[in-house]
């Protein structure tokens, strides 16, 4: 339309129009003037308001959280925004992969807006506050079943409800601004958003530890660790984010090779986080009551016990024993029944006095002296606990976008090997190994032979090894249950 006026008046001035004709002219040209910068303003509001934005570029579709100055923190108008898009999306053969990120450079998403959640069930609207965490986990899960490849940039801070957004997709992507955090216990709370899936099944028991505990891993310990899949400096981001849009597939396999380009070498003098208490980890946090689990950390005398147990006996008593006792569940159940088991959880939860005292001295008031009931460990009775908030059933079970469910992660073979995996093939017990006297270096050769050549298979395989295994009387490696 601008170029229109232009030749309009490039031919007024050849034709020597009247007055009126160029009054007329005038009146357009700024009348158009007033429309598009209408439109420009309109649209830049609407950039600022909406808070998730949807971009499409040739074959991808982006979700970007834009609540920068809460850190992206998810509410209930998010997941209504996001959920018919990425239903549309999902259907669409034109989408070839989704993306979702986070706005502001600071975090992808710090958590849910629990604060609104708690207000409403305090002033008695219990099913409402309900209605936040049945269309989150709604959500969660249609992430987890979509068939279009999925792609999750955490690109800083990522906890709770972040956590939910991501980690059940099939590509999760860390940078060195990446920390990662379950600390709803903290709180009040338990480590929903499909914690009762993904904690049990990480290393040993990795998911315990950061489930109950609520410890922050950050930047490549994410992928060490199994929460994310590759690891990307963030200044190559954007260029990744191009080269996916410009994929004509939606083959999984595909996306992977694309994202795995981007990959930054691995950094050969970085130490786990949590290699030197891996073991440690595993001794204490074995146990299904708490009460053991205490004391197994009081017969370690370390520092590291210590600061543990510190935090166990700050956060909420009754929180503990639940997410415990999801963990243990979860690892014997099926994506969607994990999520309907969590809003079962949520709406107890709602009901009780700790979630509300949580929000209110560590993010309300702050006073960060939280008066829980029961206030300690011991006076939480685990019958009680297991019929109040696991034998007593909803009224109304959580009803999910679709049947769809699975034991295991469809897309695991994309992250680092885990555990098991490196167990199996030392024993024998995986296709492909070949002996049982394998090196340290042939076992690593196999996981990295199996990957594809993934890049940190190596390093994340020689950190496993020098913690579990031994070498018999022939030189031969002995896994350390």
């Amino acid at each position: 339309m601008l170029r229109q006026t232009i030749r309009m008046t490039a031919a007024s001035k050849v034709s020597s129009p009247s007055n009126v004709a160029m009054n007329r002219i005038r009146m357009v040209n700024n009348w158009l003037g007033a429309r598009v910068n209408m439109s420009t303003t309109a649209a830049k509001a609407d950039a600022v308001e909406a808070d998730v934005l949807h971009r499409k570029h040739l074959s991808s579709r982006t979700f970007v959280l834009n609540r920068p100055k809460a850190l992206n923190a998810l509410n209930l108008s998010m997941v209504r925004n996001m959920t018919p898009q990425l239903q549309a999306w999902d259907a669409s053969d034109l989408c070839k992969v989704i993306v979702i990120k986070g706005a502001g450079g600071r975090a992808f998403c710090a958590g849910g807006d629990v604060r609104q959640v708690v207000e409403l069930a305090g002033s008695g609207k219990q099913n409402e506050a309900l209605d936040f965490f049945a269309e989150e986990y709604k959500l969660n899960h249609m992430i987890a079943t979509l068939k279009t490849p999925f792609v999750a940039i955490l690109d800083g801070i990522t906890m709770g409800g972040g956590v939910g957004l991501s980690v059940h997709a099939p590509f999760r992507i860390a940078t060195e601004k990446t920390v990662f955090a379950m600390p709803e216990t903290n709180i009040g709370l338990f480590p929903d958003v499909g914690g009762s899936f993904f904690l049990p099944r990480l290393d040993g028991e990795t998911g315990t530890y950061l489930g109950l505990v609520g410890t922050q891993l950050k930047g490549i310990d994410t992928v060490l660790a199994g929460i994310a899949t590759h690891y990307v400096p963030s200044e190559r981001l954007a260029a990744l984010e191009d080269r996916l849009s410009e994929l004509e597939t939606d083959n999984h396999d595909v996306i992977n090779m694309a994202i795995e380009d981007f990959v930054s070498e691995p950094l050969h003098d970085h130490k786990y986080a949590l290699s030197e208490h891996r073991d440690a980890i595993d001794r204490c946090f074995r146990f299904n009551t708490v009460e053991e689990i205490v004391a197994a950390l009081e017969q370690e005398k370390t520092p590291f016990a210590e600061k543990t147990l510190k935090t166990l006996r700050t956060v909420s008593p009754t929180s503990l024993k639940v997410t415990l006792q999801q963990i243990r569940e979860g690892a014997n159940l099926g994506i969607a029944d994990c999520f309907r088991m969590e809003h079962q959880l949520a709406r107890q939860f709602l009901y009780g006095s700790d979630f509300a005292e949580g929000v209110r001295a560590l993010l309300i008031e702050k006073t960060f002296d939280p008066k829980w009931k029961p206030a300690t460990i011991e006076e939480v009775d685990r019958e009680q606990m297991l019929g109040q908030y696991f034998r007593n059933q909803a009224p109304k079970a959580l009803s999910l976008s679709s049947s769809a469910t699975w034991r295991e992660y469809p897309y695991s073979r994309y992250a680092l090997p885990s555990e098991d995996e490196i167990r199996k093939i030392v024993l024998g017990q995986s296709e492909g190994s070949g002996p049982l006297q394998l090196t340290s270096e042939e076992v690593a050769d196999v996981c990295v032979k199996k990957s594809g050549g993934k890049i940190g298979v190596r390093e994340k395989v020689m950190e496993v090894l020098s913690r579990k295994v031994t070498k018999g009387t022939e030189g031969e490696l002995k896994w350390i249950n």
